[in-house]
């Protein structure tokens, strides 16, 4: 049975906010009844209409924030709703006599409260004592105001203006971890770990299984332990790495739970790299799919340096032969300490001051990784100019791509020249596949004159961004191997989740950064 997704109950509370807070901006902007306004500047003191205008506005921008968390089920975000919507409602009342922006707060107000139960997304209990702080830096700024007011304390208007200042900045911290969701760093206990290793080893079919094992994961788990999930949770957005491992028959349950627990903490849910044979899966759990790229796979029993077209492979790993290099291809707890050392100086000069990237597709540790190999170039002297280091996939007996890094100083062809090498090794050793590196967008880079329009279209562009992303660059180096194209997707619940998605999964693979100081930079163990 597939879920397919309806308009729910938040969703509608969250437009009526947005509308709301619109027609309480609208309101505060325009002048009030004339005979409304004499009535109530007649009963009222001088200047609490204005105010009340002010608030209004305020309230009204506010209302138009807090839909997104209402969308989100935030049950902050609707506690903040009602005091807003019952304020707003008093407000057009003391500034004009506004009935009809006070009838629409109203019903705001008991829809609202009628569907409070659909609000399950519980706040971040860590923020409330940075919450908290905020709130008294508030209340002590107000207090001067009142003490200003009363005589009682003087002050020129700039120190009022630098208290306005604050004021905003707290109000604005105070919002953040009010609404902020569930936080979760990386955490994984020595018997899940244990357990995800084990699930690795007996049920890893698929190429990318093994990244599941970075530390930077968490470990979502069925309630048998037969199969599980690995993902990371940035800025609300529950990433997952690539499809489920274990026992396919439970994968709907599993991932069926995994929403529910989500929903609760307020997480988007994003899977990256999905494979096209579980899309049914996914479908079938409420879970739409954009294609994103294509993995490069080589039959190293059907790959041959032999032929024309392959000619350019066969002429670098001739001219690197002839110059002296020879490449090794070993496990890597067969690497001796002084290679260690020159392979972590190939790759602290590759990488300069750049972050490191990777997440779904390569692993965060090269010599930690139990069953993983090595091959690495040496020159005539003995020095290694560039490694590339693969991961197993261990039910499936084939080998996944996970760094490739070289000297800037070696001569052209030299990855090529390894990986004809790993190839030659592998075809030796009865590997079915090497995976080789991702290629986004392949399908729109392979397009051709016979292809739609609007695919050449996006093909222009790509190429012409090449020079900031290397898409096209990549998908080249690819394609000198022949390889089998292995598609995967990016799965979601929302379209409107897309644009923050997209973000998040872009930031957890290291493609999109803070600037400096800002940015955290990791470093690929070597240990």
């Amino acid at each position: 049975m597939v879920i397919r997704h309806r308009f729910s109950a938040p969703a509608v509370l969250a437009f009526g906010a947005f509308a709301a807070g619109a027609i309480g901006i609208a309101s505060a902007l325009t002048p009030e009844f004339a005979d409304r306004s004499r009535l109530v500047r007649g009963v009222l003191p001088p200047g609490v209409p204005d105010a009340a205008r002010v608030l209004a506005l305020a309230f009204g921008i506010l209302l138009i924030w807090l839909s997104l968390g209402l969308a989100r089920r935030k049950y902050r975000a609707w506690k903040l709703a009602m005091a807003l919507v019952i304020g707003s409602a008093v407000l057009h009342l003391l500034k004009g006599l506004d009935f009809e922006e006070t009838t629409v707060s109203l019903m705001l107000l008991v829809a609202l409260w009628y569907w409070r139960d659909e609000f399950v997304a519980r706040g971040d209990p860590k923020t409330r004592w940075p919450f908290l702080q905020a709130v008294l830096g508030l209340a002590a700024i107000g207090l001067l105001f009142w003490l200003r007011s009363s005589d009682h304390v003087g002050f020129d208007e700039r120190i009022e203006d630098a208290l306005i200042v604050v004021a905003a900045l707290l109000a604005t911290r105070a919002l953040y971890f009010w609404l902020r969701p569930f936080a979760q760093r990386a955490r994984s206990s020595p018997e899940e770990r244990a357990a995800a290793e084990e699930l690795v080893r007996a049920e890893g079919h698929d190429s990318l299984c093994y990244f599941a094992l970075r530390r930077d994961k968490s470990y979502f788990f069925s309630p048998s332990g037969r199969s599980f999930l690995a993902y990371a949770v940035i800025s609300g957005s529950a990433i997952v790495s690539g499809d489920p491992i274990g026992e396919r028959a439970e994968f709907v349950e599993l991932l069926l739970e995994f929403k529910r627990v989500a929903l609760a903490r307020a997480w988007r849910v994003g899977i990256i790299n999905a494979s096209e044979e579980l899309l049914p899966v996914y479908r079938q759990v409420g879970l739409k799919a954009w294609y994103i790229g294509d993995e490069a796979i080589v039959r190293p029993a059907a790959f041959s340096l032999d032929g024309r077209a392959i000619r350019k492979v066969r002429q670098s790993v001739t001219r690197l032969e002839k110059s002296g290099y020879r490449a090794h291809v070993v496990d890597v707890a067969d690497v001796t300490r002084a290679q260690r050392a020159e392979i972590e100086e190939v790759s602290c000069q590759w990488r300069g001051r750049a972050q490191e990237r990777g997440f779904s597709m390569a692993m965060d540790t090269l010599f930690a990784c139990a069953g993983s190999v090595i091959a690495f170039a040496e020159d005539a002297s003995g020095r290694i100019g560039g490694f590339i280091h693969l991961v197993p996939s261990p039910a499936s007996g084939g080998y996944s791509l996970s760094t490739m890094r070289r000297r800037d100083d070696v001569p052209n062809g030299l990855m090529e020249f390894i990986i004809a090498q790993v190839l030659a090794w592998a075809k030796e050793h009865d590997v079915p596949e090497v995976s080789l590196n991702f290629a986004m967008f392949g399908r729109i880079l392979r397009a051709d004159d016979e292809s739609p329009r609007h695919k050449r279209a996006l093909r222009f562009a790509l190429i012409k961004l090449d020079r900031f992303f290397q898409v096209e660059r990549l998908h080249s180096f690819n394609r000198k191997f022949f390889p089998e194209w292995r598609p995967r997707y990016f799965c979601f619940e929302r379209y409107s989740d897309l644009p923050l998605l997209a973000v998040h999964y872009g930031h957890v693979e290291g493609f999109v950064v803070l600037p400096a100081p800002w940015a955290k930079t990791t470093d690929l163990t070597v240990a």
